[in-house]
């Protein structure tokens, strides 16, 4: 009788007592944070009711009562107090992706610059750096937002540029107006997606090279078709001076400008040193073996020392985007309604600060937690996966 030779199973690993140690004593002083929470948490609803002060979140289906100067989404101060915060929390957004997509165009080219041979323009780029960078950003906007009245007295339209207007009530830039939006969005957003499952799917089975080709040919392709489908559909709509006024168009107040404009100036002076040391981290052998190629100058620096570059950039970014979500706060010292001001208006309207401070705390906990996540695994992605 025979028996079959089969492999034993690995043994299990078994937890040396320094290790069940340590795990017990994380335990431990896990619960004791719980246990210190739930204690300040018990104690601050009991003197509140004692002091009669009412606790709760009932006060975010009430009516809001009060108007939002400029939103993004649609509001209404018969809305709820529910919806005005996410009002709020769209406008902070918006604004962060502004500034954030403004301030990555500008510092790329910035830090650039900075390396340039031209002493003209590296002194620039020096000067712009080193101003904002050791500027409070408060002080910035308040600057920029006194320079406003200066430059635009009451009763004067300026034309900053054809088809755009200034005055002391905001800027005006053509819009565009049609009933065609929603195709040409979907079959974009669509397009987009059939794109990206298409290069997930790909994987590594696609060059680099067919897919620096590929993606943005399909965008252009599917963008000019859908811009074709609404163009009959599309009607512009100019500004017009009407005395001390203007009329139509797409209007910015000034503090919508000025919390954009300061933020990008204030943030790209940030976003150009992290390009410049990202540039200067890629070997130099990289820009002579490019050279000993034949590549030129600009196709170098666009193929061989971007893409190194913004693998070692991505985890100082995305500090600097958390921190353009956190400067816009800042908006407050301005005038702009944001979050922040949506909040400190409530909270004074309901009497509810302990309430309105924690969704503040957790509302920006969530924000800046769901941008790194998305932005590490990016980071996770563009690294170099050693064999």
């Amino acid at each position: 009788m025979t028996s079959s030779s089969e492999p034993l199973p690995p043994p299990q690993p078994r937890r040396t007592p320094l290790e069940a140690r340590s795990l017990i004593t994380q335990i431990a002083v896990f619960a004791l944070c719980l246990g210190a929470l739930a204690a300040v948490g018990l104690t601050t609803v009991s003197n509140l009711r004692a002091r009669g002060i009412p606790f709760g979140f009932d006060f975010l289906f009430d009516r809001a009562g009060f108007t939002v100067a400029e939103t993004v989404l649609p509001y209404d101060p018969a809305n709820t107090n529910a919806w005005a915060i996410i009002v709020g929390v769209g406008n902070t957004l918006f604004v962060s992706i502004l500034v954030a997509l403004a301030s990555t165009v500008l510092g790329t080219g910035l830090g650039i610059g900075r390396l340039s041979q031209n002493p003209l323009v590296a002194g620039f780029a020096q000067v712009w750096i080193e101003g904002v960078r050791n500027t409070p950003p408060i002080l910035l906007l308040i600057f920029l937002y006194t320079m406003w009245w200066t430059l635009f007295p009451a009763g004067e339209v300026v034309q900053l540029a054809p088809g755009v207007l200034a005055s002391i009530r905001g800027v005006a830039t053509p819009s565009l107006h049609g009933p065609g939006y929603a195709v040409p969005a979907l079959l974009i957003g669509a397009s987009c997606l059939v794109v990206l499952i298409t290069r997930s799917l790909a994987g590594d089975r696609v060059s680099l090279r067919d897919r620096a080709t590929f993606i943005p040919a399909a965008l252009v392709l599917t963008a000019g078709a859908a811009l074709a489908m609404a163009a009959p559909q599309i009607n512009v709509d100019w500004p017009a001076r009407a005395g001390a006024d203007i009329i139509g168009g797409l209007s910015l107040t000034p503090e919508l400008f000025t919390i954009v404009f300061g933020l990008t100036l204030y943030t790209t002076g940030f976003v150009a040193e992290i390009v410049r040391g990202g540039l200067e981290a890629v070997p130099r052998g990289q820009w002579e073996a490019a050279r000993a190629l034949g590549l030129r100058s600009n196709t170098t620096l666009r193929r061989v020392i971007i893409p190194q570059m913004m693998r070692m950039i991505i985890p100082p970014m995305t500090s600097q985007y958390i921190n353009v979500i956190k400067n816009s706060t800042l908006a407050l010292a301005i005038g702009y309604t944001d979050f922040m001001t949506i909040m400190g208006t409530m909270i004074n309207k309901t009497n509810h600060a302990v309430e309105g401070t924690g969704l503040i705390i957790a509302i920006y906990l969530l924000i800046n937690l769901g941008a790194s996540i998305l932005l590490d695994r990016y980071n996770r992605r563009a690294a170099i996966r050693e064999r």
